[in-house]
């Protein structure tokens, strides 16, 4: 059974995600805001917990695109979560390159 309420990209949820609201073009506005939110936030992360959060985010990640019958759902707001998480992790990354 797929965890609909699981935060996968900031406080952006599952449902959020595969279901039909909000629509794309809200979503994408939340999906910025999010990823400035989450970008701001490596700032105070230690090297440990940035560890941590890269496996937390890939989980997320595998989470959204592994579900029963994910071709009848909205693949463009999958492909945006994909784009921004996609985006996240190399900062993460990079974030890494400076400790």
């Amino acid at each position: 059974m797929l965890e609909l309420n699981k935060k996968v990209f900031g406080d952006i949820m599952t449902q959020e995600i595969i279901g039909a609201e909000p629509s794309i073009s809200e979503i994408k506005i939340t999906f910025e805001k999010e990823f400035k939110i989450l970008i701001e936030n490596l700032r105070l992360i230690s090297k440990e917990n940035l560890e941590n959060l890269f496996q937390q985010q890939k989980i997320c990640e595998k989470h959204v695109n592994t579900r029963p019958g994910a071709m009848a759902l909205n693949q463009s707001k999958i492909e945006l979560f994909n784009d921004y998480n996609n985006k996240y992790l190399k900062k993460i990354n990079e974030k890494f390159t400076t400790f």
